[in-house]
């Protein structure tokens, strides 16, 4: 009885953190195969460990920094290194939606495509995400600023 009300936990902490978890592994991979991989990832770690977690601010702090560990763990990783992006011409069944936003943040540097991410898509305020990714909040307010300063050169360069 116990096994089973322990996996009913499990399966609601999953669906509650899922499109977070995965909303922040496509920012650092922007493709949806290695975003899944790093989503796979961050909840077998998270079966395996199974955290006791104070509050749901705590649960989805922990699981913002783990997927941004696994990102960066995952895009330094000598697998991709070495891996090279499919050729142009083969076609490709399911590609994302391209917008003008999502090209641009593309271009960003990680540290300010995740700072970007944590402020906008998931609503932390910088002291906050300074928490989630050791950083000062000093550095994580200079990241947004940059990037909020890149953003707006790379839309305005393609808008010419």
């Amino acid at each position: 009885m116990w096994n089973q009300h322990r996996n009913q936990e499990q399966e609601t902490i999953i669906r509650t953190y899922a499109d977070a978890v995965y909303r922040l592994a496509y920012s650092y991979s922007r493709n949806r195969a290695d975003a899944d991989d790093i989503f796979q990832e961050v909840f077998f770690r998270y079966l395996k460990k199974q955290p006791a977690f104070e509050s749901p601010e705590h649960a989805k702090a922990w699981f913002l920094r783990v997927t941004a560990n696994c990102s960066k763990s995952f895009l330094t990783s000598a697998w991709k290194r070495h891996t090279q992006p499919l050729e142009q011409d083969i076609m490709i069944f399911e590609q994302p939606e391209e917008n003008q936003l999502d090209e641009a943040l593309r271009q960003l540097p990680v540290k300010y495509r995740e700072v970007i991410h944590l402020y906008y898509y998931e609503g932390y305020q910088t002291d906050e995400i300074a928490k989630i990714l050791k950083r000062k909040s000093s550095t994580v307010r200079t990241q947004l600023t940059r990037a909020r300063e890149q953003l707006a050169k790379i839309l305005k360069e393609e808008n010419l």
